[in-house]
């Protein structure tokens, strides 16, 4: 009998699964990444321990059962032992099997407790590297605490990341190889977690607390991971990724960035009077990394946590109202201040919100009217 031809329709639903499946199957891991620190490392052993005696135990336990059920079935006539719990076995199981069972956890827990150890003991020395992590809703800042270096890193939006929507950052934490690094958490508002499996540690960042950590990479490499402590709407929106680079390109890049820093500074200290393209361009750029991640890219928010700022009362009101909601931030919403921007990147922030949008108010702010402003 010839078998039926599977219809249209079915068919459609299959390769839509297929489809689907595709870039699924590519982000499925088996397994834990491969570890890029010594600390790491011991994890994944003792991970792979646990998952090793766990097979071979699953393993003797199915055997078991299948053996009692192949043999033992009532269809060869196999009558049921209903003196099992008074043969020797049936007395003394019970103090057999846990006795067993404790020895496999006491087995795990010994590697184990060194790791722990490992993990929540901080070396010391003076090689020692402190980096600060502060979580922000919904962006990290890295602080180089010995290099005077500050990065503030926050996701990279979908049209621009691509495949690696939510994995990928505007500015990433850039850290040296065989180096010892002590990680230092805490938060601006609500709890967040700094989670990079290949480093080895999840550490929660407290509002208050300063908690620490620390790793040392052994290999080059760029590591992911994202904030794993849910903290809000746009929880998803805290990717982490780490660029582990040689010693000697670290110190290339420490170097680089303080001649950022020190060309932004001159620039926004000097007494020049900015154009109102030359601040909408700068603001856009400031508005996108900074702002757009609340207020959206289109300006539209997402009311009623985010207001929209196109055709907003407030951006088409008075210059000054404007300055000090983003300089001050406003109480009782998650509006946070900016005050740690400089007199240049608010006048250029501004300026932009008041003409982007079709807003088109016409109006330019200066630095030095955000400085009298402060």
């Amino acid at each position: 009998m010839a078998l039926a031809r599977p219809s249209g329709k079915y068919l459609t639903v299959a390769a839509v699964l297929s489809a689907l499946a595709g870039p699924a199957s590519a982000e499925l891991g088996l397994n834990f990444p491969p570890p890029a620190a010594e600390v790491a490392q011991e994890i994944y052993d003792v991970h792979m321990l646990t998952m090793g005696i766990a097979t071979v135990l699953l393993i003797a336990v199915f055997a078991v059962v299948i053996y009692s059920l192949y043999n033992h079935r009532k269809s060869r006539g196999y009558p049921a032992d209903q003196k099992f719990h008074e043969t020797w076995f049936g007395n003394w199981s019970w103090v057999i099997v846990p006795v067993m069972v404790l020895g496999v956890d006491l087995s795990i827990a010994g590697s184990a407790q060194k790791t722990l150890a490992k993990v929540w003991e901080v070396p010391k020395g003076e090689d020692l590297m402190d980096l600060k992590v502060v979580g922000h809703q919904w962006w990290w800042e890295f602080e180089y605490l010995d290099h005077d270096v500050k990065v503030e890193s926050r996701y990279v939006p979908e049209e621009k990341a691509g495949d690696l929507y939510l994995r990928e950052v505007d500015n990433r934490l850039v850290l040296p190889t065989h180096r010892k690094i002590r990680f230092l958490h805490t938060s601006a508002d609500v709890n967040h977690a700094f989670w990079v499996p290949e480093l080895g540690f999840k550490k929660d960042a407290i509002p208050g607390y300063v908690t620490e950590t620390w790793a040392e990479i052994d290999r080059e490499g760029v590591f992911r991971g994202q904030c794993a402590e849910l903290c809000g709407t746009w929880h998803s929106r805290m990717p982490i990724v780490v660029e582990a680079v040689a010693p000697e390109k670290f110190d290339a890049w420490v170097k680089q960035q303080k001649e950022i820093k020190l060309a932004a500074l001159a620039e926004a200290t000097s007494d020049r009077t900015w154009t109102k393209d030359e601040l909408t361009e700068k603001g856009q750029g400031l508005y996108n990394t900074k702002c757009g991640g609340c207020h959206q890219i289109n300006g539209l928010g997402l009311p009623p946590a985010f207001p929209g700022l196109k055709d907003s009362p407030m951006v088409k009101g008075p210059v000054r109202p404007h300055i000090d909601i983003v300089l001050n931030g406003k109480p009782g919403t998650a509006m946070p201040p900016w005050n740690t921007l400089t007199d240049l990147e608010i006048a250029a922030i501004v300026t932009y919100e008041r003409n982007a949008w079709d807003n088109n108010t016409g109006d330019v702010v200066q630095p030095k009217d955000v400085k009298a402003a402060r």
